[in-house]
């Protein structure tokens, strides 16, 4: 382990099921059309695990940290620590973190999970970041992985056209440049708004449960507050900024962010209408797409931003 400066995310893998739920689909399963989803959510179409499927929370995980590793160039021996951000694992223990460990070979790292809802890749990051400059790790995965098919209400038209699967992990690894990785990140979360957003994990009704006028009034305004908290912390200003990549959970929110915050269109990264809301998979997921067109390159400097429930609310500046 070295004396790092900073912790640098230095390569993202996702991987979302080969399975396609259009909006078409939702017209045969509940009284919607595809015009009412995309005028109120910006989805076209998620990914989802097929019902009955063996497909588990730690094979997309695994699957997504391996491209990650492979693009790093680093060996699963050289892993130190696995974060797995979830709120669909696989079973209560062992973690979703260490059925991946076990499935990619990294026998040296340490693994644990993180229950932060759409938060908790930013989250995730947080802790590598933090272990990397206590020195305890150079090399440590961050995933966000999830199945919410699993406990969505497919006849709550509400709720049930919002979702899809997927996996997006990071490798986050020390380094000396302290003027460039994760610059800074500033966490919250407001327990008293916990009823607004839930799943049960006894009893018989494990579904989603959702208020979204109410999600969506505080998620504007708790994202909103702690992207201006983290940009200050990296000791820059909103000009600073050269994409935000909000967590993609409707697009409503997003574009109510843009117009408080006056960022024009092209400074925001939005890939909802493919995905839908992967929770903690949305935001690597996200930074994917702008890595491989080229939006996001050596020296861009990217805030992220999301909220879950909990609630909990994370957002990061990093510069790539």
């Amino acid at each position: 382990m070295g004396n790092f400066r900073q912790a640098d995310i230095v390569s993202i893998g996702t991987c979302v099921p080969d399975t396609v739920l259009t909006n078409s689909d939702f017209e045969k399963m509940v009284d919607t059309t595809d015009q009412w989803i995309v005028e109120r959510t910006g989805i076209r179409k998620r990914h989802i695990v097929p019902k009955g499927s063996p497909v588990t929370t730690a094979q997309l995980g695994s699957k997504a940290a391996r491209v990650a590793l492979q693009k790093a160039g680093i060996a699963p021996q050289r892993v130190d620590g696995i974060i797995c951000a979830t709120v669909t694992p696989d079973t209560f223990f062992p973690s979703t973190a260490c059925h991946i460990q076990a499935l990619l070979g990294c026998r040296n790292a340490y693994a644990f999970d993180i229950s932060a809802a759409c938060a908790g890749f930013i989250y995730g990051l947080s802790l590598a970041k933090n272990f990397i400059l206590a020195g305890q790790g150079t090399n440590i995965l961050v995933i966000g992985s999830e199945i919410l098919s699993r406990f969505t209400d497919y006849k709550d038209r509400a709720t049930c056209i919002l979702f899809g699967d997927g996996a997006g992990a990071a490798v986050v690894r020390g380094t000396g440049d302290e003027h460039a990785g994760i610059l800074s990140t500033c966490l919250g979360a407001d327990g008293t708004l916990g009823n607004i957003l839930y799943c049960n994990a006894w009893g018989e009704n494990r579904t989603m449960v959702m208020e979204g006028r109410e999600v969506f009034k505080n998620a504007v305004r708790m994202m909103i507050d702690m992207s201006y908290k983290a940009i200050a912390a990296a000791g820059l200003t909103i000009g600073d900024i050269d994409y935000l990549i909000p967590h993609q959970a409707n697009i409503r929110i997003i574009n109510a962010m843009r117009d408080t915050m006056k960022l024009p269109q092209e400074k925001i990264v939005v890939n909802i209408e493919n995905y839908g809301n992967t929770s903690s998979a949305s935001i690597p997921l996200a930074l994917n797409e702008a890595m491989a067109d080229g939006r996001v390159r050596k020296g861009s400097t990217v805030l992220f931003t999301s909220l879950g429930g909990g609630l909990a609310v994370a957002s990061a500046v990093v510069r790539f």
